[in-house]
């Protein structure tokens, strides 16, 4: 194992004491009781076009979000650089969004508090070479990776330095503007390999199979993570952040617990009956309801409150900045940053 700060293996105990206790808050809802003020006349939820996005529509399922707005909306982002300007410019008040990158905005003085965790991980290597199967089969191999220097390549990042893999020596990683582009990629034989979340894979994989091509799951990235940090198969990896306003509980007394409480019970409602949940959720997504139905169990998708999630989240941002900390904003946020 590469060397890990000494500050994040004295996390490790809390570390897994704090998943149980996140398991618990989950199922409580994760907050007391308070006072509740009237709801909000609307408000629009922005999410990726990924799995929480699913659990963002099956909370709105009902036509609103009762108690929280008297009209509610979502509308989808689709690179992180449109989720960056809407937050800059202050037309995103609550959006998911990568945990690394909230951080790394409340670490530079944006009001932003984070709601919950919304995903355990929902990241893939995808191949159809069957010599592809860890991080260390890679050697000698072409990887497609979207986002540049943001979630999925700074994970991938840390993993490669985990196995000593020096990108441009040891491997070639081509970057793309989305998991779409990469998948093609890959579809068009351009790279032996494809880091992509879920459904971009779930729908790689049908696509590949229509062209008689074999594409499957070669590594479940959470999985490695887990024995990376020796933390167990969980990348706490994206959740929702409240922003501006609605961050002020004086203003706004029980809106963060009453959007938890929904939430809560929308992602139970989607990993209980995926099928229905994908019907929703397929519109907004732009995906069909079978990929997004098959895409459900492997998104790891949850609604558990920032605050239960505060020792894992700091693990993972401990490992990831490990060697850059500006990737977060220069050190692990705060108490205030979690809702």
């Amino acid at each position: 194992m590469s060397k890990i700060s000494h500050s994040f293996l004295r996390r490790r105990r809390a570390v897994l004491a704090g998943l149980g206790t996140g398991i618990l808050a989950s199922a409580l809802g994760g907050w007391p009781h308070t006072a509740r003020a009237a709801p909000l006349e609307s408000l629009v939820l922005y999410g990726p076009p990924s799995g929480p996005s699913i659990i963002l529509t099956q909370a709105m399922a009902s036509g609103g979000l009762p108690g929280v707005a008297r009209t509610a909306s979502l509308k989808v982002w689709r690179n992180p650089d449109e989720m960056r300007a809407g937050l800059s410019s202050g037309t995103m008040q609550a959006v998911v969004l990568p945990v690394q990158v909230a951080a790394n905005l409340y670490n530079r003085g944006m009001k932003l508090k984070l709601l919950n965790v919304m995903t355990q991980g929902l990241l893939y290597v995808l191949s159809a070479d069957p010599a592809i199967d860890s991080i260390a089969s890679l050697k000698g191999k072409t990887l497609a990776v979207p986002f540049r220097h943001d979630m999925p390549d700074l994970v991938l990042a840390r993993l490669l330095a985990h196995e000593d893999l020096h990108p441009g020596k040891d491997l070639t990683i081509l970057n793309s503007g989305t998991p779409t582009e990469a998948i093609q990629m890959l579809l068009a034989g351009r790279v032996d390999a494809v880091l992509a979340p879920e459904p971009a894979c779930t729908a790689a994989i049908a696509r590949g199979r229509g062209q008689g091509k074999l594409i499957r799951r070669a590594v479940d990235v959470q999985q490695v993570w887990g024995q990376f940090t020796g933390l167990g198969p969980i990348l706490p990896q994206a959740g929702l952040a409240l922003v501006g306003p609605l961050t002020n509980a004086d203003t706004h007394p029980g809106l963060a617990q009453a959007l938890q409480a929904l939430l809560a019970e929308a992602a139970s409602a989607v990993n209980g009956d995926p099928a229905q949940a994908a019907a929703r959720a397929a519109p907004a997504l732009e995906y069909p309801v079978a990929i997004l139905e098959a895409s459900i169990p492997p998104s790891k998708l949850v609604a558990v409150p920032a605050r239960a999630q505060k020792a894992p989240i700091e693990a993972m941002l401990s490992v990831l900045a490990e060697r850059d900390s500006g990737i977060i904003g220069g050190h692990l946020p705060d108490d205030g940053f979690y809702l």
